[in-house]
Order: C-alpha cells, then structure tokens, then sequence
C-alpha cells in the first residue's frame, strides 16, 4: 500500500471500499454461487426421459460426459432419497476431485414431479476445498413439438470445475442421452 492510502482519511472513498468487509464478503460468497446450465431438444417424450434419469442402470449408460465411465452405489430415487454415484476418467485427468481418475459424489433427491422434474442436492467426495460446497442440480423435461426440451441448471458450482470443463460435461451429457432415448 503506498504511503499515500495509509494516510488518506477515513473519509476517502477508496478506502471505505478497500476496508468495508461485509460487502467483500457479500460480493464474494456471490461470485461462487455460480449457474451453469445446457439445455437440447430431445426427440423422446417426457415420460421416456423422466425414466431414463429414474432408473440407475439407465442412469449410468448415459450420464457419464465423453471419456468417462461410471458406476452406481446406492440410488433410492425417491424425495429425500440418497445416492452414491463414482465416475471414471479413460485417462488420468486434472479435472478429477476424488482421485486422480475419478469423481465420486453423494446425492439427495429434493424434488420429483414425474415426467417434468427432478432436483438433486450434491457433493464431490475430495479434501480439495475448491470442490466443496452442496451443488443443486436440476433437470426440467419440457414438452415441445419434436419431442422434449430438456434443460440442466446447476447452482452452486464449486469454484474448482472450469467453466468450460463443465460446458463442455454437460452437452456431453445431454448429448449421450439424446442417444439413449430417440
């Protein structure tokens, strides 16, 4: 800090922003509340769709992003029902948050509304910070006149997954299960 600022009064404006806390802190707590979100037009109904989500066979075809296999550990799909789900990197990869191939990440459903819904409040197992935190991710099925519109809205992103690595996971994602389903 140079000499100048230490003796500015306490009346300097820039010295009130550099020193007012709560507004850093506001300001930063809102910059890691980050949303992404993709969304495709599926050619699938709803309910084909609503199933592919509910079922953890199903589940694992799909939802793992280009690269990646998965398996599943527990799923009770049911509102306040949890899950365990481990997804494996073909490679090692930089991006992994449990182990140096791997992310793993328990799950709880919050909402279903069969055919339309489901939100689900989840957590990456790792000891790196940048990937702590609850994550709300929520898929909405919206009819439309080639089939479904399926939308991802994650909240809450852990400051550690890159903007583009998720972007990138996401259409990925929605891609396996346009597949999948038409």
């Amino acid at each position: 800090m140079s000499q100048d600022k230490r003796s500015a009064s306490p009346d300097d404006e820039d010295e009130q922003r550099e020193y007012s806390s709560p507004a850093c802190y506001l300001h930063e707590f809102e910059t890691y509340n980050r949303v992404d979100s993709a969304s495709r037009i599926i050619h699938a109904s709803p309910e084909r769709i609503y199933r592919a989500h509910m079922d953890p066979r199903e589940l694992i075809a799909w939802l793992p992003p280009e690269g990646m296999t998965g398996r599943v550990d527990r799923f009770e799909p049911r509102v306040g029902g949890t899950y365990r789900m481990v997804l494996t990197y073909d490679q090692p990869s930089a991006a992994a948050k449990t182990t140096e191939n791997s992310d793993s990440v328990q799950g709880r459903f919050v909402e279903l509304v069969p055919d339309r819904l489901i939100a689900q409040q989840v957590t990456f197992d790792s000891d790196d910070p940048a990937f702590a935190g609850e994550m709300k991710i929520t898929w909405t099925f919206m009819p439309a006149p080639e089939g479904t519109r399926v939308e991802v809205r994650c909240e809450n992103v852990p400051k550690g997954i890159s903007p583009e690595d998720h972007a990138a996971g996401l259409a990925s994602s929605l891609a396996n299960l346009a597949k999948f389903c038409e």
